[in-house]
This record gives C-alpha cells, structure tokens and sequence, in this order.
C-alpha cells in the first residue's frame, strides 16, 4: 500500500502498486467502490499484466482518507487524484477508469493533460442524471444520509457494492453523489486531443450520442454479458477488449 498527501489538512489517497512496465496504468474506481476489489482480477489476466499499475482510491473511499471538509466535487476529485499521481511519478498515464471515475477522468485529463496520454472509460457518466422515483443516495439530503440514508443505501444495494460502500466516508459518498448527478462531460471528452475509449453493456442497446461521440475520435465498445460493473461481469471480454485499445498503435483520435 502507497499514499500521498493531498490536502493541507493532512488527509491522503492510498493506491495498490503492481509493478511493470510503461505505459503506467492508472484504475480508477466509481462511487462507493474501491480499485483493486473491481479491477485487479481483470487487469491480472496475461493480455493486460506486465505493465506499472496503480489501483487508487479515491479521496473518501475505499482505503484513502475520508475528510468532512473536502468538497468532493468532480473537479476536487481530479485534482486530488492528480497530486497523488504526480507524488507516484506517473506521467502520461493509460487511465481506465469505471462510472464515476470515468467522470473524474475526463476532468483529469482536461485540468492535467500531461498525466493523460490515453483514457478507457467504462460505462462512465457523461451527462446530468435523471432523478426516479426510487430513492437514491442523491436524493437524501446530507443530514439525512448521515444519519440514516447511509443504512437504508447499504440494504438496497448488492452485496458487491455494499463491501466497498461501507468502507466510505458518508459525507465523502452524499457529496460525490450530489456532484455526480449534476455532472455533464459529454463535451469535455469529445474535446480531448487524445486517444478515448468508451466501454459499455450491450445489454444497454444504442449508447445516447453515439455518433457524436464517434465522430470526435472516441471508439464506442460494447461488451455482451454483462451489466454496469463490466470488468467483473464479463472479466475476459473487459481485459480482451483494454489490452487491444491500450496495445495497438493508438485509438484513433
């Protein structure tokens, strides 16, 4: 385990470190998950081990710090993630990065280019989340959820989810949620002067904006089996397809 200060308060990020060879990998986890629980199996298999990876933890989650005065903002994320990267030594990274983090992702690779040579997002959120009739983590206000939306998220969730859920900050999980359905980075990615992927369930169908998205350089890849966690649904099909994009000469821009 390996950390970095990423606050003047103190508070860090903690990340898992396999070691390899460049291009350095960075896996960056969604909300109320952790890395290595959603991808070390996947980036384990003989077409994606070999190479330098970083499992990180998001600020507020998994084994990194959980500090109630953070904003947890998609930006403030980014940045965090961005300063525990450069205290790794990681420059130009191949960044896969799952719902939430794909979000993050964007942002880093936009506010950070120089730690973004290539980014695999999968099943990412680009666009404003609708609300439901179900209630969701969002829907609570902070108060609430501390006090008791948290226990009432954990018995709706799958078992999966809730092992890493509760590992979380409960200010750190209502915050990133509250930004996370306000957040739109559509544009953001279409925008970015670098290789993009776009990794998603075919079970989905057609994925909203496609052909925008595809005209802008982003390959669009969907996976069969398989539900939002695609790198645990369908682990052969995920390192198949991310070993191809990250392998081959360049996704085309």
């Amino acid at each position: 385990m390996r950390s970095a200060q990423v606050l003047p308060d103190g508070s860090r990020i903690r990340w898992a470190e396999v070691d390899g060879r460049e291009p350095i990998r960075v896996y960056v986890h969604g909300l109320g998950a952790a890395a290595a629980p959603y991808f070390l199996e996947a980036a384990s298999r003989p077409e994606l081990a070999g190479h330098r990876s970083l499992f990180v933890d998001l600020l507020g989650f998994g084994t990194s710090d959980r500090p109630t005065t953070f904003g947890y903002s998609m930006e403030e994320h980014a940045d965090a993630l961005a300063t525990a990267l450069r205290a790794a030594d990681v420059r130009a990274a191949q960044v896969v990065a799952h719902s939430m983090g794909g979000t993050i992702a964007v942002h880093l690779a936009e506010r950070h280019p120089e730690l973004v040579a290539d980014l695999v997002l999968v099943d990412a959120n680009l666009d404003p989340i609708k609300p439901t009739p179900q209630p969701t983590i969002a829907s609570y206000t902070e108060d609430e959820f501390v006090r008791h939306g948290w226990d009432e998220t954990l018995t709706r969730v799958g078992p999966h989810w809730a092992a890493t859920m509760r590992l979380a900050g409960r200010e750190a999980l209502h915050r990133s949620a509250m930004h996370l359905v306000r957040a739109d980075v559509r544009e953001r990615l279409r925008k970015l002067p670098i290789p993009r992927a776009y990794l998603y369930p075919a079970a989905s169908g057609d994925l909203t904006g496609a052909d925008e998205l595809t005209a802008s350089g982003v390959r669009l890849i969907a996976i069969p089996d398989t539900g939002h966690n695609i790198m645990i649904d369908n682990v052969q099909a995920f390192a198949r397809e991310v070993s191809g994009l990250l392998t081959r000469a360049k996704i085309t821009v």
